[in-house]
């Protein structure tokens, strides 16, 4: 989910992709389209777990290490108290990003919750494939499933699961990105994966059509340098291009109409204290991942990045960069934990939502909805009621927060007074 690096704006040489699509490869010297085998480490690894621990390092599976925390802890979001608080949508399946059209209509990606199969050892255990995820429109206060039969992976129990990730809804189309959270190479193995870590169109009609594989792009050009592993997250459309944040990539790509892929920027790993718990000496540092979750266009042109930021998940240690194409990324707010998704408000503010306030191994799924000031003050909107939250966005006063984004069919969108 992001971090201090270098941008690779520059295009390479066409390649061919997985299945023979051809992909602009924006290579930065690092990858090689190599192929290993797909490894299902635990999220947390145990004291002294070192291997465990690179193995967790490598895999950059943000929703799959939410997994960990959320098997445990998962119960019905509560309902909103707050009284500047109203829920607008329920009964939804682990619901992510969120995106207005230009009509006013809201519309929700929902992750779905897996199926009958196949199934395979995911992370945490047993995982299941199934043609449950969905985008679902809010329109004059009336919900309806506008598109349904994407792809999913979930737990037996449908939560946390991987799927439909972000929507965005524009006057040249309405794009979702479905998340992979795996090396790309898993795909072979398990076939019915195929359609995966992709970025898709959705017509009118609520059929779909491939924009760009994002999983090939990542085997083959690997732009950050680590194993391969990509989980397309957020998506901004602009225009003549989309904008896609690869959390599992650790990259920022910019996405062509024809389907051209090519490296805006990329997030490397930053050295941390590794956690007491790994039993490690004293001063230990370890590798902590970027994973950018979240990317959004600033009142100045610019594009925002929030990072979910990997194992250890340190309190505090997430931040948002600032990236003009052609130039390096730039850290402009700090002390946040666990980005999941920004967004800008009428007010021209910055306002960032936590998935985990708390950090993502306190046990604690309380999320955070803050505003950034002008000289980086950070204003709490809200946290009580928030339940792992997964999206978000804004329209006039009013901030939408898709609310429980790892529970099956009692996910909501809460509309949150923001004066």
């Amino acid at each position: 989910m992001a971090g201090d690096a270098t941008a690779a704006a520059a295009t390479a040489p066409t390649g061919t992709g997985r299945r023979g699509r051809s992909t602009d490869q924006g290579r930065s010297g690092h990858g090689h389209g190599r192929r290993v085998r797909a490894t299902y480490p635990g999220a947390a690894p145990a004291a002294g777990g070192v291997v465990c621990l690179l193995a967790v390092r490598r895999r950059r599976r943000w929703l799959a290490l939410l997994a960990a925390v959320a098997a445990l802890l998962i119960v019905g979001p509560p309902a909103a108290a707050h009284p500047r608080v109203t829920v607008v949508a329920g009964g939804l399946d682990n619901p992510r990003g969120l995106g207005f059209a230009p009509d006013g209509s809201l519309y929700v990606a929902e992750a779905g919750r897996g199926g009958s199969g196949p199934c395979f050892e995911g992370p945490e255990g047993p995982a299941c494939f199934g043609a449950s995820g969905a985008v679902t429109r809010l329109r004059h206060g009336h919900q309806k499933r506008v598109v349904t039969g994407l792809p999913s992976s979930a737990a037996p129990d449908g939560s946390s699961a991987i799927g439909p990730s972000d929507v965005a809804a524009g006057h040249d189309g309405t794009f979702v990105t479905v998340g992979l959270g795996a090396n790309p190479a898993l795909r072979d193995q398990v076939p019915a994966l195929g359609d995966m870590g992709q970025l898709v169109r959705i017509s009118r009609r609520g059929s779909t059509r491939l924009v760009a594989d994002l999983g090939d792009f990542e085997a083959e050009a690997n732009p950050d340098g680590g194993l391969p592993d990509s989980n397309p997250n957020s998506v901004l459309a602009g225009g003549r291009f989309q904008v896609v944040a690869d959390a599992g990539g650790n990259s920022l790509l910019r996405v062509s109409a024809k389907g051209k892929v090519s490296v805006l920027a990329t997030f490397p790993d930053r050295m941390v204290a590794a956690p007491p718990f790994l039993g490690l000496p004293p001063g230990t540092q370890i590798p902590m991942q970027s994973v950018p979750t979240s990317v959004v266009r600033g009142p100045d042109g610019a594009y925002y990045v929030g990072e979910l930021t990997g194992f250890p998940f340190q309190v505090g240690a997430a931040r948002v960069h600032r990236v003009v194409p052609g130039h390096k990324p730039k850290v402009v707010a700090t002390g946040f934990t666990n980005i999941i998704d920004l967004a800008f408000g009428k007010d021209r503010r910055l306002y960032v939502l936590e998935i985990a306030h708390n950090g993502l191994l306190s046990g604690d799924q309380t999320g955070a909805l803050i505003r950034v000031g002008s000289h980086g003050s950070r204003k709490l909107l809200l946290s009580t009621g928030l339940v792992m939250p997964g999206g978000l966005a804004i329209r006039g006063d009013h901030a939408y927060v898709s609310n429980c984004g790892v529970c099956a069919g009692t996910g909501t969108v809460l509309r949150v007074a923001l004066h």
